[in-house]
C-alpha cells in the first residue's frame, strides 16, 4: 500500500471517531424558549454565539495546520434563526432559516439560507469555505506544498413548489486559490537538478442549471438542462535559480510559463418515477454530458547545464479532447404481497476520452521533430442485479441477491515523429458474478441482529488491485432498551487476483463496538471503539540502476485502533459539562521501524502513528437567554517512523451564547 493509501486510511478512521465525538466549539446547547417567540404572526428562534479561539503549537507548525488548521481571532462559532408562518399563509414568506457556522476567519466556514413562500416559491443557498494546507510529504528535497482555500456555493430556485408542474433553476460555483511549490526537472531529464517554482493557483467552475418537474397523479418526471464551464490558469515563477542539488552546476537564471486548461460540458438530467397500486413501482434515470476540454502550455527556460555550457530551452504543448459521457438504470420493484419484495436494477455507463496533443521543443535554437499524441480510451459497463427480500415472521427477514457485470475497455495509442507513425489498439472484457445472501433476526423486541454474505468471481480482472475471486461477510448486533443503545460490528473482506508479471492479495477486517447511554438526572454517556485491520501482498516491477528487478513484492501491514468516549453532566441546572477522549493508534505490526529487505523495498512496510485528542467544554446558564462558554482540545500527532511531522497542539475558546 502507498502512503496516499495509508493516508486516506487513517483520515477515514479519524473522521469516523471526529464525527462521533462533538467538536469543542460551537457550543450544542441551546437558548432562549424552546417553543419560540411569537412576532406578528410567525414563530421565531434564534441564537448567536460569539467567541475567541486561541491556539498554541509545539512541533511541525505545517502539520498541525495540515489536520486542524484553528488559529487565533474572534469568530462567529455559530447561529441559527427559523421564522415560520403559524397558519402557513405568510404574506412574503412562509418559512425563513439561517445556519451559519465558523464565521470569522475559521478555517472551514459555512451559511445554509433557505427562504420559502408555500405557493410561489422556494430559495436554497448553500456556502462554504475550506482553507487547506499541505505540506507535502516529508521526503527529500520536500519542496512541495499547498496553501489554498477552496470555496463553493449552490443556489437552487424552484417556483410553484406545491404545484403540479414546477420551474427549476439552478446556479454553482466552485473555486480554488491560493499559493503553491512545486519542482521541475532541467535541464536533463536524468541528471538534471529540480528547481522550485511558486505557483499562483487559479482554478474555477461555474454550473447553469434550468428544468422542469413534472408531477400527475403517481407520475413524477423532472428534466434538467445544464451548462458547466471551467477554467485554469495557473502561472508559475521561480523561487530559486540555484536548484536543489547545491553540488552540480545547473543554474536557471530566468523561467516563464503560461498554462491554460479550460473546457465546458453540457449535461442533460431526467428523472421518471412511477407507481401503479401497491404492488409496483418504477424509476429510471438518464444521463448525458459531452465535455470538450483544450489545454496550451508555452515555456522558456535559461540556464546553464550540468556541464556548465548556457542552455536555452523552449517547450511548447497544446491539444485538445472531448470526453461524451452517457448514464442510464433502470430499477423496477414489485411488492406481490405484504411479506415479499422482488427488485430488479439495470444499470448501463459508457465514457469515451480522444483527443490529440503537439508537443515541441527547442533548444539553443535545435529543435526536434513535433511529437503528436492521439490517445482514444473507451470504457462501457452494463450491470443487472436482482434482490429479493421475504419476510415470513416479525422476527426473521431473508434477502438473496444475484449480480453481474459486464464491461468492456478498448484503447488506442497513436504517435508520430515527422514521417514515423505507430498505432496500438487494443480491447478486454471482464465480467464479474456475484452472489449475495443475508438474514435478519430480532428475537426480541430491543435486539436485532443482521448477516449478509456476498461471494464473487471475475474471469479476466483488468488490474492487479480489481477484485477477481473475493468473498465478504458482515454481521452487526443492536440492543435498544430506552435511552440504552448497544451495537457490535464486524466486516472481512478478502481478494485474490493474479495477471502476467504480478500478484495481489488482501484481506481486511473491520470491528466496531458503540455504546450510548442518557441518565434522567442530566448524565449522558457515549463512547465506541473500531478496528481496522488491512494486509496487502504484491507483486512489483521497477527499475534499479538501470536495471529491471521484477522479482520483488510488497507487504503492507496495518492495524488502525480507534477510540472515542464523551461524557455530560447538567450540574443544577446552571451548567453543562462536557468531557471527551479521541485516540486515533496505527499499530502495524507491532514493530515501531520497517525490518531491512532486498531491493529497494523492506520485508514489511509498517507506518505506526498515534493521534490523541481530550477535550473539555464548560457552558454556564446566566439567563434563559444567555449562556457564557469556555472550551480546551489538545491535539498530538506523532509518527513512530518518522519525527519530522510530530506536533503537539493547545487550543481553546470562550465565547457567548445568546437569543435575542
Amino acid at each position: 500500500m502507498n502512503m496516499t493509501s495509508r493516508t486516506l486510511a487513517l483520515i477515514a478512521a479519524a473522521s469516523a471517531v471526529v464525527s462521533a465525538q462533538p467538536p469543542a466549539a460551537p457550543t450544542p446547547e441551546s437558548v432562549g424558549p424552546l417553543r419560540g417567540d411569537e412576532v406578528r404572526g410567525y414563530n421565531v428562534t434564534n441564537s448567536v454565539e460569539l467567541g475567541y479561539r486561541l491556539h498554541g503549537v509545539n512541533g511541525n507548525e505545517a502539520g498541525y495546520r495540515s489536520d486542524v488548521n484553528y488559529g487565533n481571532g474572534l469568530r462567529l462559532l455559530g447561529s441559527s434563526l427559523t421564522i415560520n408562518s403559524k397558519e402557513g399563509h405568510g404574506k412574503l414568506f412562509d418559512e425563513v432559516l439561517l445556519n451559519t457556522q465558523g464565521l470569522g476567519n475559521d478555517p472551514y466556514q459555512s451559511a445554509t439560507f433557505r427562504i420559502r413562500h408555500n405557493r410561489w416559491y422556494r430559495y436554497d443557498l448553500s456556502w462554504r469555505i475550506s482553507r487547506y494546507v499541505n505540506p507535502g510529504l516529508t521526503l527529500e528535497p520536500g519542496a512541495h506544498s499547498l496553501n489554498t482555500s477552496r470555496m463553493w456555493q449552490d443556489h437552487d430556485l424552484t417556483l410553484l413548489p406545491e404545484s403540479r408542474f414546477q420551474f427549476l433553476m439552478g446556479y454553482s460555483r466552485n473555486s480554488q486559490e491560493g499559493a503553491g511549490l512545486y519542482t521541475q526537472n532541467l535541464f536533463d531529464q536524468h541528471r538534471g537538478d529540480e528547481f522550485p517554482l511558486f505557483a499562483n493557483i487559479h482554478r474555477r467552475q461555474r454550473e447553469f442549471r434550468l428544468g422542469g418537474q413534472l408531477q400527475y397523479r403517481k407520475l413524477k418526471l423532472i428534466l434538467l438542462r445544464g451548462w458547466q464551464r471551467y477554467l485554469e490558469d495557473t502561472p508559475l515563477s521561480l523561487s530559486n535559480g540555484s536548484g536543489l542539488n547545491a553540488a552540480d552546476n545547473t543554474t536557471l537564471s530566468r523561467f516563464s510559463t503560461a498554462n491554460a486548461y479550460s473546457g465546458d460540458t453540457p449535461f442533460w438530467r431526467a428523472h421518471l418515477l412511477a407507481e401503479s397500486g401497491r404492488w409496483l413501482a418504477i424509476g429510471a434515470r438518464f444521463t448525458y454530458a459531452g465535455t470538450r476540454r483544450g489545454f496550451a502550455i508555452d515555456e522558456s527556460a535559461i540556464g546553464a547545464s550540468r556541464l556548465g555550457s548556457a542552455v536555452n530551452r523552449q517547450f511548447f504543448a497544446g491539444g485538445s479532447g472531448t470526453r461524451p459521457v452517457t448514464t442510464a438504470n433502470f430499477t423496477i420493484s414489485l411488492f406481490p404481497v405484504e411479506s415479499v419484495t422482488l427488485t430488479n436494477h439495470t444499470a448501463f455507463h459508457q465514457v469515451r476520452m480522444e483527443g490529440n496533443a503537439t508537443l515541441t521543443q527547442v533548444q539553443n535554437g535545435f529543435g526536434g521533430a513535433a511529437i503528436v499524441d492521439f490517445r482514444y480510451l473507451g470504457i462501457r459497463s452494463f450491470i443487472n442485479a436482482t434482490d429479493a427480500l421475504f419476510r415470513p415472521a416479525r422476527w426473521l427477514g431473508l434477502r438473496a441477491g444475484y449480480q453481474v457485470s459486464d464491461r468492456r475497455i478498448r484503447s488506442v495509442e497513436a504517435e508520430t515523429i515527422g514521417a514515423f507513425n505507430e498505432r496500438l489498439p487494443n480491447e478486454q472484457t471482464n465480467r464479474v458474478h456475484s452472489g449475495l445472501f443475508g438474514i435478519r433476526l430480532q428475537p426480541a423486541k430491543p435486539l436485532t441482529f443482521n448477516f449478509d454474505l456476498e461471494l464473487g468471481r471475475a474471469n479476466r480482472p483488468f488490474l492487479t488491485l480489481s477484485e477477481r475471486n473475493y468473498h465478504a461477510f458482515g454481521a452487526r448486533g443492536q440492543y435498544k432498551r430506552g435511552s440504552l443503545l448497544l451495537s457490535a460490528a464486524v466486516r472481512t473482506n478478502y481478494n485474490t487476483n493474479s495477471v502476467s508479471l504480478f500478484s495481489h492479495s488482501s484481506r481486511s477486517r473491520n470491528y466496531a463496538l458503540d455504546a450510548s447511554w442518557s441518565a434522567r438526572r442530566g448524565i449522558a454517556f457515549d463512547a465506541g471503539f473500531g478496528k481496522q485491520h488491512l494486509d496487502t501482498l504484491t507483486g512489483i516491477a521497477y527499475f534499479a540502476s538501470g536495471d529491471l528487478a521484477a522479482a520483488q513484492s510488497s507487504l503492507y501491514v496495518s492495524n488502525i485502533h480507534s477510540g472515542h468516549a464523551t461524557v455530560r453532566f447538567a450540574l443544577a441546572s446552571r451548567a453543562d459539562l462536557c468531557l471527551g477522549y479521541t485516540r486515533v493508534q496505527d499499530t502495524g505490526d507491532g514493530r515501531a521501524q520497517q525490518a531491512a529487505g532486498t531491493g529497494a523495498f523492506p520485508g514489511v512496510q509498517v507506518l505506526p502513528l498515534t493521534f490523541d485528542s481530550p477535550q473539555a467544554r464548560v457552558s454556564f446558564r446566566l439567563h434563559p437567554r444567555l449562556r457564557l462558554n469556555f472550551g480546551y482540545q489538545y491535539y498530538r500527532y506523532a509518527e513512530e517512523f518518522s519525527s519530522l511531522r510530530g506536533y503537539r497542539a493547545h487550543t481553546g475558546f470562550t465565547s457567548m451564547l445568546w437569543s435575542f
